[in-house]
């Protein structure tokens, strides 16, 4: 049974994961790590963005967050940005569809992937690059609707102070 997620952070290092272990061949890390060595490609993760979204059918808590893989190729001059394009293409077809070893449960699929040019500036360089956008939702905790003893559970939001608070749910009438 994989790992409860309870911190957003939890898919930025799922998503490094999985593409360090993708064969590509890739630097990866955040922007902090760029080390400007480009021997090979580096993709820079970043969470841009945490918006609410609908809870779970669980009553898991939902995070919309906004993830840019900002894609720097490894060769210099003027075909960097092409080899940019085509990496950040790549990172679009294994983000399609891909939960990152997470589970279906806590972890929606990416929406709304969407690669623009952009550029990498550290200093006193500019780097070609191309980022790769998209929204994906988590659902961080444990199910909020279950008690230990396995007994559904609900409130209205309009008859409880705190609709986060488990002990202000009551049993379900079967």
């Amino acid at each position: 049974m994989p790992a409860v997620i309870d911190k957003p952070s939890q898919l930025f290092f799922a998503i490094a994961e999985t593409l360090r272990g993708a064969g590509l061949g890739l630097k990866v890390g955040s922007h902090q790590d760029f080390d400007a060595v480009l021997d090979r490609a580096w993709v820079l993760i970043a969470i841009e963005r945490d918006a609410p979204g609908m809870r779970s059918q669980e009553g898991r808590i939902a995070h919309a967050l906004t993830i840019s893989l900002q894609a720097v190729a490894a060769v210099g001059g003027e075909r960097s940005g092409f080899e940019a394009c085509d990496l950040a293409s790549g990172l679009k077809d294994l983000a399609t569809d891909n939960r990152w070893g997470l589970s279906a449960a806590q972890c929606d699929l990416p929406m709304n992937l969407e690669g623009l040019p952009s550029t990498l500036i550290r200093g006193e360089q500019q780097y070609a690059a191309w980022t790769l956008s998209f929204t994906q939702t988590l659902y961080l905790g444990q199910p909020l609707l279950d008690d230990p003893t396995g007994i559904p559970k609900f409130a209205r939001t309009w008859e409880v102070s705190n609709i986060d608070d488990p002990d202000q749910y009551q049993a379900l009438e079967g």
